[in-house]
Order: C-alpha cells, then sequence, then structure tokens
C-alpha cells in the first residue's frame, strides 16, 4: 500500500470515527428532547423498590443513550436531595442494562449479504435525507426533533461503515493478532485499556462500538474482547467521579456505588472467565463477532445487577465509609440550600432541570411568604425586632433571586420542548414578582420601625381595616404559591377572587381613612404611613395575580 493510500486510510477511520461519535451525540440529544416529561415521569416511580428502581434506571438510560448521562443526572439527584443512596444503587445498576441497547443497535449492522435490505446503513442516507428536510422545513418541534434523530442514526451507522472499511485493508496484519493475542492473555491489562479508552470518549456506548467494528473484520479474540468490555464498564464510572467534585457527601458515596457495582462485577467475572480461558484455549482464540459482544455485555450486565442487587443496602454502608460523614456538610441556611439544589449535573436533562428549579421558585415563595406574615405581624404588633427580621430576610430573598436567574440561563440554554421553554419563560417573571412582594413586605416592616421609633399609633378602626386586608393579601400570594408548586386550578380561583376583594377593600379603606383625617380622628403623619401601607399590600396582590396568570398560561 502506498503512503498516499495510507494517508486515505487514515483519513476515512478518522472521518468515520468523528461521524459515529457526532452521530451517537445527536442521537442521545434528540431522545433527551423527545423524551421530555418521560424522565420526571419515570422518576416518580421511584420509591424505596430497589426493583422499580432498576428498571426506572434502564429505561432512562435506553431513552437517553447515555449510562454516564444517567449516572451523572442520579449524583446530581442525589446531592439536591431528590433522591436517597438506596433508591441510587437501583437507578445506577439499570443505567448499566440500559446502555446495552446501543450495542445492539450497532450489531445491527452485521447482518449477512442476504439481508443487505434490513442492514441500517442501507436506509442511512434516506434517513439522513429525510432528517434533513424534517429539520429545515418542519416548524413543530417535536418533528425537528424526530428529524435529529433520524440524522444521527444515519450518521452513527456511515461512520461505522466508514471505519469498517478502512481497517478493512489491514485485518491481516500480525500487529492485530499479536495485540489482541497480549490483551487476551493478560486480563489487568484488557481491563485497564478498556478502562483508558472509554474514559477518554466519556461513552461507553462509543469505545464499545468501536470494539464491535474492529471484531467486524474478524481480528478480535473472545478472550481480549471480553476483559476490555468489563474495562469499558469501569471506565463509565469516570464521568459521574468527575461530576461530583464539589458536591455534597451522598453525591460523592453515588459515585462511589458506581464505581465499587462496576469493579465488583468486572473482578468476580474477569477472574471466572480467566479461568476458563486457561481450560478452554479453543474458545479464548476464537474470533468474535459484535453479536456476540452485545450478547456477553448485556449478559454481563443482567447477571452483576442479579448477584449484587441483594447486597444494595451494604454497598450504601460501604459508601458512608469510604466518604465518611462531616460536620460542614449540612448547612441549614435557605440561601446555602437553595444554592445546593441547583446542581449543574441535573442540566443532563431539561426536564430534571426544570423540576428542580420550580421547587426552588417555590421555596424562594415560601420564604416571601414568611416575610409578608411577619411584615404584617409587625405594624400590627409593634414589633421592632420583628420588623428588623423581616428588613434582614429581604437580602437572602434578592440573593436567591439571583442563584435562581442564573439557573434559569443555563436551562435556557438547553435544547428544550416548547412547554418547557414556556415555564422557563414564566419562571423569570416569577421570581421578579416574588422578590417585588419582598420589596413590598421590606417596606411594610420599615413603616413600621418609623412608626415606633416617631411613636406614632394608628386607631383601633385602622387597625382593624389593616388586619383585613393584610390577611386577604397574605392568603392570596399563599395560593399563588400553591399553584405554581401544584398546578391547582382552586388556588387560581381563590387568588383571582382574592385579588378582587384586596382592590376593593383597597378603595374602601382609603375613603375610610380619609373620612377619619377629616374628622381628626387620626394624626395626619400617621395617615401618610397608613396609606403607605394599603398601597403596598395591594401592589403584593398585584403580583400574586401575576405569579397565578402565569400558571393558568401553562395550563
Amino acid at each position: 500500500m502506498t503512503t498516499m493510500e495510507t494517508v486515505q486510510v487514515l483519513f476515512q477511520f478518522m472521518g468515520g470515527l468523528g461521524m459515529f461519535l457526532y452521530g451517537m451525540h445527536i442521537m442521545a440529544e434528540g431522545m433527551q428532547k423527545s423524551a421530555g416529561n418521560n424522565v420526571k415521569k419515570l422518576l416518580g416511580f421511584l420509591t424505596n423498590n430497589r426493583l422499580m428502581a432498576i428498571l426506572v434506571g434502564a429505561l432512562i438510560t435506553a431513552i437517553i443513550q447515555s449510562s454516564g448521562a444517567t449516572t451523572v443526572m442520579v449524583v446530581g439527584f442525589v446531592n439536591a436531595g431528590i433522591l436517597s443512596l438506596t433508591q441510587a444503587v437501583g437507578v445506577i445498576m439499570g443505567a448499566n442494562i440500559g446502555t446495552t441497547i446501543t450495542a445492539w443497535i450497532v450489531s445491527l449492522s452485521q447482518l449477512g449479504d442476504a439481508f443487505e435490505i434490513m442492514k441500517p446503513a442501507f436506509y442511512a442516507p434516506m434517513l439522513i435525507g429525510v432528517g434533513a428536510l424534517m429539520v429545515l422545513f418542519c416548524k413543530k418541534q417535536k418533528k425537528i426533533t424526530a428529524g435529529e434523530i433520524f440524522i444521527g442514526v444515519a450518521l452513527l451507522f456511515i461512520g461505522l461503515e466508514f471505519m469498517s472499511g478502512s481497517i478493512a485493508p489491514f485485518t491481516d496484519a500480525p500487529i492485530f493478532s499479536k495485540a489482541f493475542q497480549v490483551l487476551g492473555g493478560n486480563p489487568i491489562l484488557g481491563i485497564i485499556i478498556g478502562a483508558l479508552v472509554t474514559m477518554l470518549l466519556q461513552s461507553s456506548s462509543a469505545s464499545v462500538g468501536i470494539l464491535q467494528t474492529l471484531a467486524m473484520n474478524g481480528v478480535v479474540t473472545t478472550n481480549a474482547a471480553i476483559f476490555i468490555t468489563l474495562g469499558q464498564n469501569i471506565g463509565s464510572c469516570f464521568t459521574a467521579i468527575l461530576s461530583c467534585a464539589g458536591a455534597g457527601k451522598n453525591a460523592k458515596r453515588a459515585a462511589a456505588i458506581h464505581l465499587m457495582f462496576n469493579v465488583i462485577g468486572a473482578l468476580i467475572f474477569g477472574g471466572v472467565l480467566y479461568a476458563v480461558f486457561l481450560i478452554r484455549k479453543d474458545i479464548a482464540g476464537h474470533n468474535i463477532t459484535n453479536v456476540e459482544i452485545s450478547v456477553f455485555h448485556t449478559i454481563f450486565n443482567f447477571l452483576n445487577t442479579a448477584m449484587l442487587f441483594p447486597f444494595a443496602k451494604q454497598l450504601v454502608s460501604l459508601s458512608k465509609l469510604i466518604i465518611k460523614d462531616g460536620g460542614d456538610d449540612e448547612v441549614e441556611e435557605v440561601e446555602a440550600l437553595v444554592g445546593k439544589h441547583l446542581d449543574d449535573r441535573l442540566l443532563m436533562s431539561s426536564s430534571a432541570a426544570v423540576e428542580a428549579v420550580i421547587d426552588e421558585v417555590v421555596r424562594m415563595g415560601r420564604v416571601t411568604l414568611q416575610n409578608s406574615i411577619d411584615a404584617v405581624n409587625s405594624v400590627m404588633q409593634r414589633d421592632s425586632e420583628l420588623a428588623e427580621k423581616v428588613v434582614s430576610r429581604e437580602t437572602t430573598i434578592n440573593n436567591l433571586e439571583k442563584l435562581l436567574t442564573e439557573y434559569l440561563v443555563k436551562i435556557n440554554n438547553l435544547p428544550l420542548t416548547e412547554e418547557e421553554k414556556l415555564v422557563i419563560n414564566n419562571l423569570f417573571y416569577t421570581i421578579s414578582d416574588i422578590e417585588r412582594v419582598g420589596d413590598h413586605a421590606e417596606n411594610i416592616a420599615e413603616t413600621a420601625q418609623y412608626l415606633i421609633t416617631h411613636d406614632l399609633a394608628f386607631s383601633d378602626t385602622a387597625i382593624a381595616d389593616l388586619e383585613e386586608i393584610g390577611g386577604r393579601v397574605v392568603e392570596s400570594f399563599a395560593y399563588a404559591i400553591d399553584a405554581r408548586e401544584t398546578n391547582s386550578m382552586e388556588s387560581l380561583r381563590k387568588v383571582s377572587q382574592y385579588e378582587d376583594m384586596v382592590d376593593t377593600l383597597e378603595e374602601e379603606l382609603r375613603e375610610k381613612h380619609i373620612q377619619r383625617l377629616s374628622n381628626n380622628q387620626c394624626k395626619p403623619s400617621a395617615g401618610v404611613m397608613f396609606l403607605d401601607i394599603v398601597s403596598n399590600l395591594e401592589r403584593m396582590s398585584d403580583h400574586a395575580y401575576n405569579i397565578a396568570g402565569y400558571v393558568k398560561d401553562e395550563m
């Protein structure tokens, strides 16, 4: 083979590898988009039933085509307190089963010549054409996403064809047989190679696919393929380990459980199969096919899960011995808690990230609700300490707005469904409205401080009026936050009712108060404060109505 031909083959292999990896990336991203709320619904099935958790983990991984992405999400869920470690064990085990789907997709390319019309590569050019037309000319997001999946699948198989075609001229070269002979005879080296390649590619599915491409050309021995595949499972843990840097103790434990699960399985199966290969050298030296690699990959992950399934609690306990408890991990401040729950690992799934940020917006709403209650009470009870607490808590509310806005910007840059885009857009407005409610609560608390400092007081009638309108406003805001959390139509109706009551009350109270001022029943200086409080309360009700309106818009 001439130098030019060698360079051409090298370019063909690199191009094939690029198309394979990029196709897998596009396919996985498209799957995640189309999954949408399905990931959220699947996670909703999670209880302490580990069998259900395994099923959920397998389904999510089959949908998004990446065990690494699933495990990183699990680490994020654990760090955010959404999943317990016991639940995480089941999902991690299921992810290892779900990742075998990609190997079977690759295996479809090795069908006999008689089945040429059934080979995926046969349809790949057509899939690219159809997919491109859908992406360019369809207006509905679901059809565009389907087009992206078609393009990803097609590129994956064209890439495999390119790689296979470039390797074919070299299949008789002694270097291949020698390399796999060495790897087959040394299980530790085979496992290390498999782990390193997977770590570099950040995808066990991709590394298994490359191994299957070599197997298509009849250069991979059974023993070498087995040990490399075991190493690939270990290498898939690297993504989750990287992602838990700077996370809480439980997140690190989840990553440790993933690593232990695959290492234990690799040691046990590697040891047993090494002994088998010493006895049956004919099996060890047999040239394995990519279908046989898929079969082993699937059997190994199923058996490993079945073997370690009864010891899930022991894996959790062992992870706690490796990652010990520390006193600095439990932070009670709301701001720190929200920051912890807004985990970047959740951005692997747009639906999971949206759910998490809704929870934290509701948490911000609850903090602001308490500030509103305290602000009204600081006036009613002439309590300067309570008013000071409101002013102090307003700093936390402002910081929460900043944290949530930054996280919403990150989510907004993800591939979102139309429904998710609407929710995120409304959440931007929601946190702004909540923050404005906090500002009005602070204004009321500062008014309370002014009244106390200057020894000003309202009449009993004025106090009763403020108590009535303040109670309605607080109820309205509480129902608005509940509507954001539960999508309750009843809560939406309540907000609308209270908004009408508050608007009517505000007009009545202003007229009554002006009448009291005219009759010298109230000091003018206190009267200005009264009207200011009523105005702030009415605006708080308006913001509650806005929040409810966003939820209604989504429904």
